[in-house]
């Protein structure tokens, strides 16, 4: 059986322990502990090294009990977007929220704790399971960074679980679209705005040529295209030398991603071989979309459990990326399931007592799912 009690208090010590990406040390070093106490097997990996962090991916094991029975992992992330610093959790009418100027971070101990309590549940009942993994990540939150170099491959899992996404409880995603990166720099030429103005060459007037001609938003069905931040100037009585702009392009189809990522680098060249500007443009591809069949184990299964529960397990697409994308590329099929968390990213984030429950019951029977089938 689920805790309430027990799981409601490790989701606010999660909470708590402020753990913006590359900076989630102590979140980890408190969770280490915690289980260590249940009597996992841990190991820490060395992707802090890698990406630039203060701290590499958790892995817990718990053994199977039982062999024969596939070995699977549930997985959530320890970052947060910032400002968690001095977070104050309250509680009202069975919702948690922040009510200091933060967010709350459910997004993800919305999952991480509901992930944990289902393992500690299963072993106080003493059922029969295969392997269980707990793969509990850094940098996801910044490119799924922490994932790309966990070596999931390596633990020998059938499938597994992603905590990580919005309502409604018992729903699942399965198909998720390509993003990629898009970060420009315009290098103009200074001049005296009042003296000389015709010597120069501004950067910001580049980047207004090539952004209102270009295609942002809603681009399809299923592609969308952003400029989210521009930095450049130094005075008003300068003509801008240089302007920096950060982008994305998302699409489940990575034919028209590539159209519209291609779209968005010949707007800012042309514009800038039209002022006579120079200009730098750095394309990564961030994550590689998946699609799981719904026959695939992996998908049935939770479809089975969220039903067993009453609950729907109708199957998702979204544009947005998790640690699933990162798993699946490197050779472990694994869905995202649905939480409680909403209004993510935000200070009105939120998740609900309920909420928590059902998706730590709802993983509980994941697992318990897995060692029928």
């Amino acid at each position: 059986m689920i805790n309430e009690d027990r799981l409601v208090e490790l989701f606010k010590n999660l909470c708590l322990i402020d753990a913006p990406s590359l900076s989630e040390h102590d979140c980890i070093e408190w969770t280490k502990v915690y289980l260590a106490e249940l009597g996992l097997e841990l190991q820490q990996d060395d992707a802090g090294d890698k990406i630039g962090g203060n701290a590499g991916n958790l892995i817990a094991k718990h053994p199977a009990n039982k062999p024969g029975l596939k070995s699977i992992f549930l997985s959530a992330h320890f970052d947060t977007v910032e400002p968690t610093a001095g977070l104050v959790i309250e509680e009202v009418d069975g919702v948690f929220r922040s009510s200091s100027d933060t967010i709350l971070g459910a997004d993800d101990k919305g999952g991480m704790a509901p992930a944990i309590e289902a393992v500690q549940a299963l072993m106080e009942t003493g059922e029969d399971h295969g392997d269980i993994w707990l793969l509990l990540t850094v940098a996801e939150e910044i490119g799924l960074k922490g994932a790309h170099e966990l070596a999931v491959k390596d633990l020998g899992c059938d499938f597994g679980y992603v905590l990580d996404t919005g309502p409604p409880v018992g729903t699942f995603v399965t198909r998720t679209a390509t993003h990629d990166r898009v970060d420009v720099v315009i290098t103009g030429k200074p001049a005296h705005a009042g003296k000389k103005p015709e010597e120069g060459i501004s950067a910001i007037q580049v980047a207004a040529d090539a952004i209102s001609g270009m295609r942002l938003g809603r681009i399809g069905p299923e592609t969308t295209a952003n400029l989210g931040v521009i930095k450049g100037g130094t005075g008003t009585n300068v003509v801008c030398p240089e302007v920096s702009i950060r982008g994305e392009a998302r699409s489940t189809s990575i034919a028209d991603l590539d159209t519209q990522v291609d779209h968005m680098i010949t707007q800012f060249n042309d514009a800038a071989t039209k002022w006579g500007a120079q200009v730098e443009i750095d394309h990564e591809r961030h994550y590689v979309a998946y699609d799981i069949d719904p026959a695939d184990p992996c998908v049935a299964i939770a479809q089975k459990a969220a039903k067993t529960l009453g609950l729907t397990g109708d199957l998702r697409t979204t544009l947005g990326g998790s640690d699933a994308n990162a798993f699946n590329t490197n050779g472990v099929t694994s869905i995202v399931v649905a939480t409680g968390m909403d209004k993510i990213h935000t200070h009105d984030e939120l998740i609900s007592r309920a909420d928590l429950v059902l998706t730590a019951e709802l993983t509980l029977e994941i697992i318990r799912e897995v060692a029928r089938t």
